[in-house]
């Protein structure tokens, strides 16, 4: 007897989301008009949560182009995934680790990542093999862009292809890199895109912390003392 399939994922599966700041109010209300989103800043401020509940909603309405989530991050040098045990699979799932806890979230179902897999609608890349691909019909979240170098994101940005679209999460003050000038990738491109008119970059800042009050003020405090305020 053959094995049954897990039961399809559909937008009514998805939880309500709905924005806990000012910054996450204009990323929805940006996402709607249709911009491609820069996210940076402090780290706990749902960058990558509401991008891909946003990415979600549109990967599983009929009514829109996008039919899949492709989720892009670096094997870093510090973390390169050659140095970790196991297969190319148990690797990735090191990376794909927020991701599984994410979708179980947003569905409520702890399986929620292997049944949208299984329905080809979302897909986990990293910049190791994303050369000579073109990604079409689909929405391309970069995350952790931070640790991408500034030839490693234009290498993504121009794998995209027709009806797609494309985030990117980051905070340049989370960098694994030693290097200034791989540390300078994600500002120097983020320029670039803030010069496109199909782009909106926003800014998040501490008061944007929504993980928990612990993580708010000790970034806050943390701000505070490198500026030698405290």
């Amino acid at each position: 007897m053959s094995a049954q399939k897990p039961a399809r994922l559909r937008l009514e599966h998805l939880i309500t989301l709905d924005p806990l700041t000012k910054s996450q109010e204009e990323v929805f209300a940006s996402w709607k008009e249709g911009f491609n989103l820069v996210l940076s800043g402090s780290a706990g401020t749902g960058k990558t949560y509401i991008s891909t509940y946003l990415s979600l909603l549109d990967i599983l309405n009929k009514d829109k182009q996008e039919q899949k989530l492709v989720i892009v991050r670096s094997a870093v040098p510090t973390r390169d995934m050659g140095f970790l045990p196991g297969t190319l699979e148990e690797k990735e799932d090191a990376y794909k680790a927020p991701y599984y806890s994410i979708l179980t979230q947003l569905f409520k179902d702890s399986d929620a990542w292997k049944k949208i897999e299984q329905m080809k609608q979302i897909e986990f890349l990293t910049t190791s093999f994303i050369r000579g691909i073109t990604l079409t019909d689909c929405i391309v979240l970069i995350d952790e862009s931070q640790n991408l170098t500034y030839h490693e994101l234009c290498s993504v940005i121009t794998r995209l292809g027709h009806n797609c679209r494309i985030i990117l999460c980051g905070d340049y003050y989370q960098s694994d890199f030693t290097k200034h000038g791989d540390r300078e990738g994600l500002e120097k491109f983020t320029k670039i895109l803030e010069n496109m008119k199909l782009f909106n970059h926003v800014e998040f800042t501490w008061e944007d912390i929504v993980r928990s009050g612990l993580v708010r003020d000790f970034i806050m405090t943390k701000e505070m003392v490198e500026n030698g305020k405290l």
